[in-house]
Parts: structure tokens; C-alpha cells; sequence
């Protein structure tokens, strides 16, 4: 029984010292920060490249060549959109294309769906189809599509669309656990990817959330 509970710790601690903890920023950025979040353990990094006012961010680009030089193992990029712009195929593409005009290497774009009431309309079907053409537009360009929500954000939004589920999870809860055993299923997904378990932060002068990946 006792050489049960060791071997069961060791897996445990193995699985711990495997996983990665990442950022995810919406400001402007240097090379030494990202270098200070590189020796604080942090491994990856999601940048914001449109926002939610309907253009794109002007330190996207220059953030994601940072966080490179900075020694982050992988950086993705992020979109806000705004719904009320409408044409979510046209914004989804000019935020792709505006980071590639300057030649910055980004591996996912992140579908940010949040804002019930704030930054979505009343009508469900309605955010359902601006989505979609998110998601055509993205898909056009060939990207890899990934949606950061959660369910109190999505349900709202979506009501019992479905049409994200096809793609990686990236969820938000603030519980400062990193890991998925607080894991519900909701909006199509069984299973997420990624999890956003703190915010807010300030680390290495940079303000930060915290995200997590097995």
C-alpha cells in the first residue's frame, strides 16, 4: 500500500513538473520583461492584437517580437471583437493581417468571447452568426483557432450554440489552481486546453494574467 502511495505521488509531481504556466497581456511591452517572466517560470505568451473598440492594437506586433527574444517558448495572439462594428469576417482578418504586415510569428489566434450585455447583443442567434463569420474569416487565412470563454460568458452570448466546440477551450476561472479539476462542460467542449486561473496581476512590471496548460 505505502509503495502505492509513492509511486501515485511521483506520478503526480511528474505531471506537475511537465505542465507550463503562460501570460497573456494587452499592453505595451519590452524584452527585459519578458525576460524577467521567463525566469519567473512563466513559458508562454498570448498577446492582444484587436480591440474591443474595433481595431487593431498598436503594441500587438512589437509585444509578440518580445516576448520571442524574451525566451517565451510559444506566443499566440488574441482577438476582441466588436460585435457592434459588425462584419466579424472582416475583423477577424484585418487583425491577422495586421500582425503579419510586420512579420511577427504568432502560433494560435484566440477568439476572446466575452461581455454579455456589454460587448455582444441581446440576440443569441444574431452573436451566434457574427462568430461564424469570425470563424470563416480566420479559417481563410488559415489560422489555428482557438476561444477563450467560459461558461457564465458564453451561455449568455450563445444560449446553446455549439459551433465553437470543434476548437481548443481556453477557459477563465480565478480559483488560483492550475489545473482543470474544476472543469464543467459547457457550449459543446468535454474538455479544455488552457486555463486562466488568476488576474490582474503585476509581475515583472508587466500586468499580467496567469494561464496553465497540462
Amino acid at each position: 500500500m505505502n509503495r502505492l502511495l509513492t509511486l501515485f505521488a511521483l506520478v503526480v509531481l511528474l505531471k506537475v513538473a511537465t505542465a507550463t504556466i503562460g501570460v497573456d497581456i494587452s499592453s505595451a511591452s519590452d524584452v527585459p520583461a519578458f525576460q524577467c517572466l521567463k525566469n519567473e517560470g512563466y513559458d508562454f505568451a498570448i498577446i492582444r492584437a484587436w480591440e474591443s473598440v474595433g481595431q487593431p492594437d498598436s503594441n500587438g506586433p512589437h509585444s509578440v517580437y518580445n516576448a520571442w527574444e524574451g525566451g517565451m517558448a510559444d506566443v499566440d495572439i488574441y482577438v476582441f471583437p466588436c460585435f457592434s462594428c459588425g462584419n466579424g469576417y472582416g475583423q477577424v482578418q484585418s487583425a491577422i493581417k495586421y500582425v503579419q504586415s510586420y512579420n511577427a510569428k504568432f502560433g494560435m489566434v484566440w477568439f476572446d468571447i466575452e461581455g454579455p450585455g456589454t460587448y455582444w447583443g441581446g440576440d443569441q442567434s444574431s452573436n451566434a452568426a457574427f462568430f461564424a463569420d469570425m470563424v470563416s474569416g480566420a479559417q481563410a487565412l488559415g489560422a489555428h483557432i482557438g476561444i477563450y470563454t467560459s461558461a457564465s460568458q458564453w451561455i449568455p452570448i450563445m444560449g446553446g450554440y455549439t459551433g465553437g466546440s470543434g476548437f481548443p477551450l481556453w477557459y477563465a476561472h480565478y480559483d488560483d489552481n492550475p489545473s482543470f479539476s474544476d472543469f464543467s462542460p459547457f457550449g459543446g467542449w468535454t474538455a479544455p486546453a488552457i486555463k486562466q486561473y488568476n488576474g490582474d496581476l503585476s509581475v515583472c512590471g508587466l500586468g499580467i494574467d496567469a494561464n496553465w496548460y497540462p
